[in-house]
């Protein structure tokens, strides 16, 4: 049960962190975007 909240906590921690990432990126231009998606890659 504890390995199940665990993962559940990740799980949530991954998607936030991606939807402020993606947010970021596409609110930006796109050449902005691709620059310093370049750079974070």
């Amino acid at each position: 049960m504890k390995s199940f909240v665990v993962a559940i906590c990740v799980a949530a921690i991954l998607a936030f962190s991606a939807s402020v990432v993606l947010n970021d990126v596409f609110q930006k231009p796109v050449e902005v975007a691709f620059s310093t998606g370049g750079v974070r890659l």
